[in-house]
């Protein structure tokens, strides 16, 4: 995005920074006067934009209106951060994510225009972005399934002739060493990742990687006799019993699925899960005595 776009007001510039903002994952604000009577600064239509990192595009009519909006949205902006509902202040209704924003200019806010304006702002959040390690035949459709329910896809495989755009159209690309890309990528508390590699002993260590990282969801395919070696190879590495339990395997909400396309479908319907804050069970952690399973066993 060019350098001087931030705090431009005409209303193409808006949409040049929504869609550069969308692409660049920036949590903002897209604020609209919906209704307005009388003499007012904007009318029904104009747009503004507010940046998480305070950067604005447009304007809705600037003085007491347009700080009251930047307030707003700045509200919704730290609230959908922490998880919480925004504080309402003056009438209007607030959810998590939207805002309704009706003030009288003169009466209320003691501008001269003397109309009445209606802001409707709505906190537009990136795409939840899924690292999906592993391109075989399971990942195809997690990754074409999951991108149909709005994820930002990330396939990394170091095999050429499997992460290929033909077999991913809808997904990025890494073609590089997954544990090499999983020690260097910055991930956040809202990032997803699923492991379905070709290789066990690589899943493992995949595995040890991304706990250590911060996510919302850690899913891996598998057995359950495989889900209880990982756990105790996992307590043997020194991992606790809490962070064990982040790993979500066996992956997928049980439906029975026996094909590919049906395992995906299930392992999508538990990311969404996550995604929309249903209550999911812990993971499985080894037993306090757990004799019966040697930690070095053979996947």
């Amino acid at each position: 995005m060019s350098a001087d776009l931030p705090g431009r007001t005409r209303d193409a510039d808006v949409w040049d920074a929504l869609a550069a903002w969308r692409r660049e994952r920036v949590r903002f604000v897209l604020a609209t006067v919906v209704e307005s009577r009388g003499f007012t600064p904007r009318k029904p239509g104009a747009h503004m934009l507010v940046a998480e990192d305070g950067r604005t595009v447009g304007t809705i009519g600037g003085g007491a209106i347009e700080q009251e909006v930047l307030a707003r949205a700045r509200a919704l902006l730290d609230a959908g951060a922490a998880g919480r509902e925004p504080l309402a202040h003056g009438p209007g209704a607030a959810t998590g994510r939207a805002a309704v924003l009706k003030r009288h200019l003169t009466q209320e806010l003691g501008m001269c225009c003397g109309g009445e304006m209606t802001v409707f702002l709505e906190v537009l959040e990136p795409a939840p972005r899924l690292l999906l390690f592993g391109a075989g035949y399971i990942a195809k459709p997690i990754a074409a399934i999951a991108a149909g329910c709005g994820f930002d896809v990330t396939v990394v495989d170091e095999r050429p002739e499997w992460a290929t755009p033909e077999r991913f159209p809808t997904s990025r690309l890494v073609v590089r060493a997954p544990e090499e890309f999983a020690r260097a990528c910055q991930t956040t508390a809202a990032d997803f990742a699923v492991v379905v590699t070709h290789d066990h002993a690589l899943d493992q260590r995949l595995v040890q990687a991304l706990l250590a990282r911060p996510l919302k969801f850690l899913g891996m395919i598998g057995s359950v006799p495989k889900q209880r070696k990982f756990a105790l190879r996992l307590r043997a590495r020194g991992f606790a019993d809490a962070d064990i339990a982040r790993l979500r395997t066996p992956l997928g909400v049980a439906i029975g699925a026996s094909t590919p396309e049906e395992i995906a479908v299930s392992v999508v319907a538990e990311l969404i899960a996550a995604r929309r804050g249903v209550a999911l069970e812990p993971g499985w952690v080894p037993p306090a005595r757990a004799g019966a399973e040697r930690a070095d066993a053979p996947a």
